[in-house]
C-alpha cells in the first residue's frame, strides 16, 4: 500500500527523476487499486510468490531476499536484501529500487520500506487461485507484458481445468502438513483449501478450523476421517530440512485408511505450495501433480 505522505519524500530522493517520467498505471494489489510509475526499470522483491511469476513473465528482480528455497527459481541471480521478515534497509537504500514488491511474509513491512521506494502488497493468500490471477494480470500491465500474463493465464487456466476434470468422482481428501512428528490438516478456508474449492475437491472432514497453521490432529483423527486420498505437505521438506513426511506418516492408522490402502497417497512438492503459493509456476506444478496422481 502506497501512503500519501511517502510521495513529499519520494521528491526528494534521487531516484524520484527516473520515476517522475514514467507514466503512472493502476493495478489491483492486496491492499486494492494503487497507482504506481509503469515499467519500473529497478525492484526489489520481497515475497517468493512475487518472484516466481516475475520470473515466468520474463522480469527478474534486482534486489531479493537471502534465500529463495525453491529449487525452479534457482536461476535467478540472488542481491540479497535481508530475510523476508527482515528487510536490510541499508542495502534497499544503495540499490535505490524504483518499487518494492512484498507480499505474505514480508507484507507488515511496507510501512518500513515506503521511505525508500514505492511499496506494493502482492500478497496471496484467501483466495489463491483469484488472486494469482490478478497477479499475474497486474504484473503484465505493470512491466509491459500484457501478451506473456495472456499466455499464462492460458497455461494456468487449462491446467486448472485439468485437475479439476481429474479429481471429479475420485472421492474425498484430507490435506496434511507435516512438520516433524507433528501433524496440522487443512480444510475449506485455510492456506491449502483452495485445493478444496477450487477443484470441487470433497472433505474428508468438513469442520476443520480454517487456521493459518490448520488443526493439529492425531493418527486416530486421520484413522476416524478415513479420506479416500490424502494430500500431504511437507513443511521440513519445503524449508530445506531433510524430509520427514512419509516417515511420520508411517503407520497403522494411516495405512489402514481408504488412501492407505490404495496407495492414494499424495507427497506434494513442498517449496512450490508452502514457499511460493499463487506464484505462476507453484500454482501449475501443484495442480500438474494432482492432475497425475488423481488420473493413474
Amino acid at each position: 500500500m502506497i501512503r500519501a505522505p511517502f510521495f513529499g519524500l519520494l521528491a526528494a530522493l534521487p531516484f524520484a527523476v527516473t520515476m517522475a517520467h514514467a507514466e503512472p498505471v493502476t493495478i489491483l494489489t492486496a491492499q486494492g487499486e494503487v497507482s504506481v510509475p509503469a515499467g519500473p526499470a529497478k525492484i526489489a522483491v520481497f515475497d517468493i510468490a512475487a518472484i516466481d511469476t516475475l520470473t515466468a513473465l520474463g522480469v527478474t528482480p534486482d534486489g531479493t531476499p537471502d534465500k529463495l528455497y525453491v529449487d525452479y527459481l534457482s536461476d535467478v541471480p540472488v542481491n540479497p536484501m535481508g530475510t523476508l521478515f527482515e528487510p536490510d534497509l541499508e542495502a534497499l537504500a544503495g540499490l535505490a529500487p524504483d518499487l518494492i514488491i512484498v507480499g505474505g511474509r514480508s507484507s507488515t513491512q511496507v510501512d518500513a520500506l515506503s521511505p525508500i521506494a514505492p511499496t506494493i502488497d502482492m500478497t496471496i493468500w484467501e483466495d489463491i487461485p483469484t488472486e494469482a490471477r490478478q497477479r499475474i494480470e497486474a504484473y503484465g500491465t505493470l512491466f509491459g507484458k500484457t501478451e506473456q500474463a495472456a499466455e499464462l493465464l492460458a497455461s494456468y487456466d487449462a491446467t486448472l481445468t485439468a485437475a479439476k476434470a481429474a479429481v471429479a468422482g475420485k472421492g474425498t481428501a484430507l490435506i496434511l502438513q507435516t512438520n516433524g512428528p507433528k501433524v496440522s490438516a487443512y480444510g475449506k478456508g485455510s492456506r491449502f483449501g483452495w485445493l478444496h474449492t477450487a477443484l470441487d475437491l470433497p472433505e474428508a472432514y468438513a469442520n476443520l478450523n480454517p487456521d493459518t497453521h490448520g488443526d493439529a490432529v492425531s493418527f486416530e483423527f486421520i484413522a476416524q476421517a478415513n479420506p479416500d486420498w490424502l494430500i500431504v505437505v511437507d513443511r521440513a521438506a519445503a524449508i530445506g530440512e531433510t524430509a520427514s513426511a512419509q516417515a511420520t506418516l508411517d503407520n497403522p492408522l494411516v495405512a489402514g485408511t481408504t488412501a492407505g490402502q490404495k496407495g492414494q497417497i499424495l507427497y506434494l512438492s513442498s517449496g512450490p505450495v508452502y514457499i511460493a503459493g499463487g506464484g505462476y509456476t507453484s500454482i501449475t506444478t501443484t495442480l500438474s501433480e494432482l492432475t497425475a496422481a488423481f488420473s493413474k
